[in-house]
């Protein structure tokens, strides 16, 4: 097994020094799906969800949430973001949410990406809740990553 970088020689926790790494251009890519009823997914894409724009309010709250990641992942470096977008495509019994992260530094933004999508699904499970309880947030999960010392990942299938 290799050696785990979030703990010291003493097994304590501590925050990765990132100091001495080179500074790369970084890309992440996350998506993630939201299976819910037909009404649910017609009133999202009709704008009849009492509560309002569900897409634009989850689109909102995913690059908001990119932006705060360090605040809720304990140990996460706080990252000067370039770009934060999220996207929505709506799928047959769904909808499928896609979130890019991107900046010119010394550790990757997979959480960055993976918090917007996860954030962006939740809002439009509490804006359309009414609506549909029954909702599942599924197959949150990095896409690509691009820069660093891995270099380029891309997820099979």
């Amino acid at each position: 097994m290799s050696e785990l970088t979030h703990l010291d020689a003493q097994g304590h926790a501590h925050m990765v020094d990132v100091g001495a790494k080179a500074e790369t251009a970084r890309v992440a890519i996350a998506a993630g799906r939201i299976r819910m009823s037909a009404a649910a997914l017609s009133a999202i894409r009709d704008g009849d969800v009492p509560k309002g724009d569900v897409l634009a309010a989850a689109r909102i709250a995913g690059i908001m949430a990119a932006k705060k990641t360090s605040d809720l992942i304990p140990l996460c470096h706080p990252l000067p973001l370039h770009s934060v977008s999220v996207d929505f495509t709506i799928e047959e019994g769904a909808i499928l949410a896609r979130a890019t992260a991107s900046l010119t530094g010394k550790t990757g933004v997979e959480m960055e990406a993976l918090t917007a999508v996860s954030l962006a699904l939740l809002t439009i499970y509490d804006m359309a809740k009414a609506i549909d309880k029954g909702m599942v947030i599924e197959e949150v999960r990095l896409i690509e990553k691009r820069g660093g010392k891995s270099g380029h990942w891309k997820a099979e299938g």
